[in-house]
């Protein structure tokens, strides 16, 4: 069955990145691709590929996904993840690091006061298991990009944005904004899928994409091929209107 709409550490820019995020207004594009899960083996191969092309991968973890005790959501989280070990090597490699929940649970199918909290254990564990890891400069993931009009109003007295599920293209950000939305597809491979949604961006005056993409090749729910990935990341850093960029990033950079 195919699903459509499941869904700030101080990295530099890329070069010649300016969109609304700078002064000079000159990207009209921005493409973030959300990497849920943390899946140890895709998480490297990512990073590695985006820094192919001097780019900071956007990789989304789960709290507690690499504690033996953790409990498997469902079967597409069952291969290995990383730790905060790998999560802070990573961001010190220049990726962005970002909360995913506590226990991946469908915060939309529990109480407000439970998804509460389990939103500030997963922020307590980031603050102290990931260095310099602020809050209030954060991007909120929503497991499954399930959110409630609730939990809406009150994180962003948490963070400096939250991840849901919406329209795959918003418009390009304002200092203001906290809600993003994505969409994303599976359970089989997406390449074909995020094509079509990279040319809807590119076939506009300007917006940012953000898809919630997952594992690699053949982890997770909805993987993209490494080889797809490789090719895309060539493809729109060879083009002058289009910055790719994780999502903190283009928050934490807003003039």
């Amino acid at each position: 069955m195919k699903i459509i709409g499941l869904g700030l550490t101080s990295l530099s820019l890329p070069i010649g990145f300016t969109c609304c995020v700078s002064k000079h207004h000159k990207k009209s594009h921005i493409v973030t691709l959300s990497f849920d899960d943390g899946f140890k083996k895709s998480s490297l191969k990512t990073a590695e590929i985006y820094e192919r092309y001097g780019l900071s991968a956007c990789i989304n973890v789960i709290a507690t996904a690499h504690l033996k005790n953790f409990e498997l959501p469902n079967e597409y989280h069952r291969w290995p993840v990383g730790d905060f070990g790998l999560w802070n090597e990573l961001q010190q490699r220049g990726h962005e690091i970002m909360p995913h929940g506590y226990m991946h649970a469908n915060l939309s199918q529990v109480s407000f006061e439970k998804a509460k909290d389990l939103i500030l254990r997963c922020l307590d564990v980031f603050s102290r298991e990931l260095k310099g890891f602020e809050p209030q400069n954060s991007v909120f993931n929503f497991p499954y990009n399930a959110s409630t009009p609730e939990l809406e109003e009150w994180l962003p007295t948490q963070v400096r944005a939250f991840r849901t599920s919406g329209d795959a293209i918003n418009q390009l950000p304002h200092r203001e904004v906290v809600r993003l939305t994505c969409i994303s597809y599976g359970p089989e491979h997406i390449d074909e899928d995020l094509k079509s949604k990279v040319d809807e961006l590119l076939s506009k005056p300007s917006g940012w994409l953000i898809y919630n993409t997952h594992g690699l090749d053949d982890e997770g729910w909805g993987p993209l091929s490494s080889d797809y990935l490789d090719e895309l990341l060539k493809q729109l850093t060879s083009m002058d209107s289009v910055a790719v960029l994780p999502a903190g990033k283009v928050l934490s950079n807003l003039v």
